[in-house]
């Protein structure tokens, strides 16, 4: 028996359900308590290592206060993006503690020029370090 590799769509659901898990300020253990399920299991959820079944996603999405086709990627107008590796490497990133807070707090900023001289800087110490 050969081992499987999850899934690319069960991977991008699972880093979904982190970011607005984080984004509502609930640890794994308070969802997996909402769930009826461990915090393990939530853990496999959002790694993409177990699938989730249509109820149990249902229910993910009314904890969290999101509707269903957020979690899976697609919105009422739209299929699923044919750039999903670009939306992945995305929501990867926003999975990291510090990249939400930069996010959270840039967008505390109302002054436009100060948002992009931000996005100036961040650019240029990124380039250099390359």
């Amino acid at each position: 028996m050969s081992v499987k590799s999850p899934e690319h769509i069960d991977i991008e659901v699972g880093q979904r359900i982190r970011i607005y898990r984080k984004a509502k300020g609930l640890s794994q253990t308070t969802l997996a308590d909402q769930l009826g399920v461990t915090f393990q299991q939530v853990q496999k959820y959002e790694n993409g290592t177990n699938r989730i079944g249509a109820g149990r996603l249902m229910r993910i999405a009314q904890v969290l206060g999101v509707r269903v086709t957020t979690l899976l990627g697609v919105d009422d107008t739209t299929e699923i993006k044919s750039s999903a590796r670009q939306v992945a490497s995305s929501l990867k990133l926003l999975t990291l503690s510090s990249a939400l807070r930069l996010l959270r707090s840039y967008e505390l900023i109302n002054d436009g020029k100060i948002r992009r001289s931000i996005v100036k800087l961040v650019e240029s110490i990124a380039t250099r370090r390359r």
